[in-house]
């Protein structure tokens, strides 16, 4: 089984995606010699055809809000137009058939075990198609600069130093910045909502667009690793002529073969105003834990609400994740220009900002989340006989560790000195948990020492952290090392431990809310407040 996590504009929604390639059987129940479709009495079969004739690689799609969530399942036509959408709740369902050539055609009620014969509606023209096209291909429309506006005589003026060869811009908005967050070329993005304003320019409507929301601190620091003013230009260029009628320049092809025998599960979960940033279902170094069991999600800075899936039952509920500390910074203080979709008012309130969650042998689900506010104690500082703090102190970290225990209902919070993005169970008698820390900023991974933690209830000694350590001679001895006055990096140790530890930041990258205003020269007064993270509600656009 994999699995797949999905966004929505109204709520986190959750796909289960299942490959029956493993189960012949399971397939052949489609075919008999005469080609008809056979069905049990939890399925629906049919076959799917148009003006054109059978329709091969084209989704069937089942949806019902007859359950305690909101449901859908799509299955895919094979080279007959036949379909089988096996394992269906008891509910009634709209049934549609949608794909590439087509317009999404009439949707028709009916319940499991019934043969569904359905009427495709083939697309008038290019346009109308091209509106079920991924939203990669409208993005790949974008314009980018000219190669030689990044070295020799005709280099951009404005262009950061770093950016040197055209490839690095185009890391930025494809790989690591503009996409890694938002599914740009979807209707809501490619086209400027007119609740978003007036403006002279489609440019000047992308200046204002990208400050939407509690999402407009990363946004901004995302556009101001390129030349702001020309990134602007090229994305007004987008909508103008997307606006004018021009398609994208690849028509995407039809799911071919073992891409036919995929079937699409989806649960809504959470709240309309939340996101889903990740979800874990088992523990990863013993897959089969929990089989069936429900699934945890983490939201980020949306809410502080964790969703809870019930695949079984199709069923959701939430347990609010704690603070130790009220007044731990929240996103809801994030600063903000109005949401053409929401308004003024910040629709994210997380003090939280939980990440990523991982489950253990034991079913519990361990998170890095913020448990009080960034400033560390005492033992983490310098001048601690803490081992780790000898070696590389720490005056403060953004997101800490959690654990929930759904046996019992409650949560054990860990403040670590050390910040945590990602984490990971080493498969070690202490059942070490490692962690990220989520960027140069701070060049360190910590771990916590589970083992001594749960014996022993010591945060402080289970925990420790290192620098990273570039070892140019190989010996893997760190006998002294000097923490550099330049963020990110470190001076020259002894015995082979010199170099950087991560990376040096990027020269004046660091943006404040000051960056904010000079930049965005906003028309309406932001709040000001904490950092809110890149990731968002792609309705705040």
């Amino acid at each position: 089984m994999m699995m797949k996590r999905g966004w929505c504009l109204g709520a986190a929604t959750i796909v289960f995606a299942v490959v029956l390639a493993a189960a012949p059987a399971r397939l052949s129940a489609q075919q008999t010699t005469a080609g008809a479709v056979r069905i049990g009495d939890n399925d629906l079969g049919g076959t799917v055809s148009s003006a054109n004739g059978p329709e091969a690689g084209v989704w069937v799609i089942a949806e019902t809000t007859d359950l305690p969530t909101k449901f859908a399942k799509i299955v895919v036509t094979d080279d007959r137009g036949r379909y089988v959408m096996p394992d269906l709740p008891k509910a009634n369902y709209n049934v549609w058939v949608r794909g590439y050539g087509l317009v999404d055609s009439p949707k028709v009620q009916t319940a499991p075990g019934k043969i569904v014969n359905l009427a495709a509606t083939v697309a008038p023209n290019a346009a109308a198609a091209a509106q079920y096209y991924p939203a990669v291909y409208w993005y790949s429309m974008l314009k980018i600069p000219d190669k030689s506006q990044f070295s020799g005589p005709q280099r951009d003026e404005n262009m950061p130093e770093n950016l040197t060869i055209q490839s690095q811009w185009v890391n930025i908005i494809k790989t690591t910045n503009c996409i890694a967050c938002h599914a740009i070329g979807t209707i809501g993005t490619r086209t400027i909502p007119k609740e978003l304003g007036h403006f002279n320019s489609s440019a000047e409507a992308w200046e204002r667009r990208i400050q939407s929301g509690q999402a407009m601190t990363g946004m901004v620091n995302a556009i101001n690793r390129l030349d702001s003013k020309l990134a602007f230009q090229f994305f007004g260029d987008w909508t103008d002529r997307i606006a004018k009628g021009e398609l994208p320049f690849a028509q995407p092809p039809r799911p071919q073969g073992a891409e036919r025998n995929v079937v699409l599960t989806l649960w809504d979960w959470s709240r309309p105003t939340a996101y889903l940033h990740d979800e874990i279902s088992t523990d990863r170094r013993k897959p089969t834990l929990n089989p069936n069991g429900k699934l945890y999600g983490t939201t980020e800075e949306s809410t502080d609400f964790i969703p809870i899936l019930d695949p079984v039952h199709n069923t959701v509920t939430e347990v609010k994740h704690p603070v130790r500390d009220p007044k731990t910074p929240s996103s809801k203080d994030s600063p903000m220009a109005p949401s053409p979709y929401w308004g003024e008012a910040p629709i994210w309130d997380s003090q939280t900002s939980m990440h990523n969650p991982m489950m253990d042998e034991k079913g519990r689900v361990w998170i890095t989340a913020r448990v009080r506010p960034p400033a560390n104690p005492d033992f983490c500082k310098k001048g601690s006989d803490h081992p780790s703090a000898k070696v590389f102190p720490l005056d403060e970290a953004n997101r800490h560790l959690s654990m929930y225990d759904p046996a019992t209902g409650k949560f054990t919070l860990i403040s670590t000195c050390f910040p945590t993005h990602h984490l990971i169970f080493a498969e070690d008698a202490n059942n070490t948990l490692w962690t990220s820390a989520g960027g140069p900023q701070t060049p360190v991974v910590g771990w916590l020492n589970r083992k001594l933690f749960e014996e022993t209830g010591d945060e402080q000694k289970a925990q420790g952290w290192t620098p990273l350590v570039l070892d140019t001679n190989g010996n893997g001895q760190a006998r002294r090392l000097r923490r550099a006055q330049s963020a990110g990096r470190s001076d020259e140790g002894q015995a082979g431990c010199r170099g950087p530890l991560f990376g040096r930041r990027e020269p004046g990258r660091r943006h404040g809310v000051g960056d904010l205003a000079r930049l965005s020269r906003l028309r309406r007064s932001g709040r000001p407040g904490t950092r809110s993270d890149t990731h968002g509600v792609g309705g705040n656009l």
